[in-house]
């Protein structure tokens, strides 16, 4: 059985919509999908880089085509009231589901939760109203499982996500979503076609994943 780790942050539309239609990418095989949210705004912090909606232009392709991404793919994504938005509430409260079993993941049905609050309906994924609410649904489903629920605002779920988001950092990771298979890391949501790839055993992975990858580079922009 293959291991999949699945790393997102709610905040990122692809990865709402690579976890709508992960299960169709899967199909027919046999695999273990372990959800671990980061903090997307700490990879960009290390790398140096703008998120997409930091950049106006590039903000307004993006919102532009992951509707059309959604629409194309048959996956409801409405845009939510306000982005970007803080979205620690959101990760705490997913992690405040982990358990000692799964540490620093959030099972399919609590990832499934935190990424349709942001991204079905169009309201504010920031609403202390509705976040009250995600957590009081949150709490019951824990307690259906007769598992503990932590506390989003304890410092155990708070090194988590730092633990999370620091070994996302250390696998090399720069964006969201990203999986990661057998040492690979497939970014985004037009990756999955790949990772299907990958999960088939296509043979181009032997020869063309490290030999692509290798290619010195010709100039370097230098920063002022």
């Amino acid at each position: 059985m293959k291991d999949i780790v699945f790393y997102y942050d709610p905040i990122s539309p692809f990865a709402h919509l690579a976890f709508e239609r992960l299960p169709e990418t899967l199909m027919g095989h046999s695999v273990h999908v372990r959800y671990k949210p980061i903090l997307f705004a700490a990879l960009l912090k290390a790398h140096g880089q703008l998120g997409p909606a930091e950049i106006p232009s590039k903000r307004d392709w993006t919102y532009r085509h992951v509707s059309w991404l959604g629409h194309h793919h048959g996956v409801a994504l409405e845009m939510p009231a306000a982005h970007p938005f803080n979205p620690l509430p959101l990760l705490r409260l997913g992690l405040g589901c982990a358990t000692d079993d799964a540490p620093g993941e959030t099972n399919r049905y609590v990832t499934e939760q935190l990424l349709r609050h942001v991204w079905n309906g169009g309201l504010d994924a920031a609403d202390p109203a509705r976040l009250a609410a995600l957590q009081a649904l949150l709490q019951d489903h824990m307690a259906q499982r007769g598992k503990p629920w932590q506390a989003p605002d304890g410092e155990g779920v708070k090194h988590s996500l730092r633990a999370n988001t620091d070994e996302a950092l250390a696998l090399g990771l720069f964006g969201v979503p990203a999986m990661v298979m057998d040492g690979r890391v497939f970014w985004g949501f037009d990756a999955l076609p790949m990772l299907r790839a990958a999960v088939d055993g296509d043979s181009w992975f032997d020869t063309q994943w490290d030999a692509a990858a290798q290619r010195p580079a010709a100039v370097s922009r230098l920063k002022a």
